[in-house]
């Protein structure tokens, strides 16, 4: 594992709006030191975007798949790519 900077996109379904989602991501994006932005689709899912270290961005994809992310999440569907530097930090997009 290398600390090379990580680009995710990820599209996370099932219970995931109206339950803190976001908010709970972008505090766990930003303990992580990632920038990004978290944002609801509406067709009910949330699309993530976020930057950081390898390390960094696995173990966020990681807590998205676990039972500490809130709501119910149902999928995580990401790709991965290398970083772009595009963010300055991590915002909720509304």
């Amino acid at each position: 594992m290398t600390d090379e900077a990580l680009h995710v996109t990820a599209r996370i379904t099932g219970v995931v709006q109206g339950v803190g989602f976001r908010y709970w991501t972008a505090r766990k994006a930003d303990e992580l030191r990632l920038k990004g932005t978290v944002r609801n689709n509406r067709d009910g899912s949330v699309q993530l975007v976020a930057e950081g270290t390898v390390s960094d961005v696995e173990h966020l994809v990681s807590w998205l798949h676990s039972t500490r992310a809130p709501g119910r999440v149902e999928t995580v569907d990401f790709e991965l790519s290398e970083a772009t530097g595009e963010f300055d930090d991590f915002r909720i997009i509304d």
